[in-house]
């Protein structure tokens, strides 16, 4: 078997947490633009103003976003930790499978809140249209901009799940 290039594990570490760091400010924009979005309508009959918070599968974006933020800032937190201890406490069987497990469960609820944020998104445009409400284009497409950046997100936490499995093998 060959052997790995002395470097290439401070490579990874490296790259982990470049893609940790990517994914932590990714999903704080994302958290922002959501939170911050709103719509209003005038009509004959009064004002209707629509919050991301009226909408359950918007709860539930909110929700993987805030889980997502949790455990990128807990891994960017260990991973710099490990990158300046080197093979500290967290650097034994634990921490792989912690890197292993969580990577793999948290990329799954962010891609499910991307995909019930652009779900709901399309369904809410179509819907007010049809019954004649307009917000005006805004709240969608700040909707979608939410919900792209919890997909880019999603995409960083997978890489690092692929990552993290490579680790595997060497412990076990």
């Amino acid at each position: 078997m060959a052997e790995a290039a002395p470097g290439s594990s401070t490579t990874s570490r490296v790259v982990l947490l470049i893609l940790r760091v990517f994914s932590f400010v990714l999903l704080l924009i994302s958290l922002i633009v959501l939170a911050v979005n709103s719509g209003t309508m005038e009509s004959d009959v009064g004002t209707l103003k629509i919050h991301f918070n009226d909408v359950y599968a918007y709860r539930y974006m909110l929700a993987a976003i805030v889980i997502g933020f949790a455990y990128s800032l807990m891994q960017l937190a260990f991973s710099v930790f490990r990158l300046l201890m080197a093979n500290g406490c967290l650097g034994g069987d634990c921490g792989v499978l912690l890197d292993f497990y969580g990577d793999k469960v948290v990329s799954y609820v962010l891609a499910t809140g991307a995909a019930a944020g652009f779900g709901v998104t399309t369904d809410l445009k179509r819907e007010f249209e049809i019954a004649g409400l307009d917000f005006g284009d805004k709240f969608y497409q700040m909707a979608s901009a939410s919900a792209s950046l919890l997909f880019l997100a999603f995409v960083c936490t997978a890489i690092c799940s692929v990552l993290s499995s490579y680790a595997l093998p060497k412990k076990f």
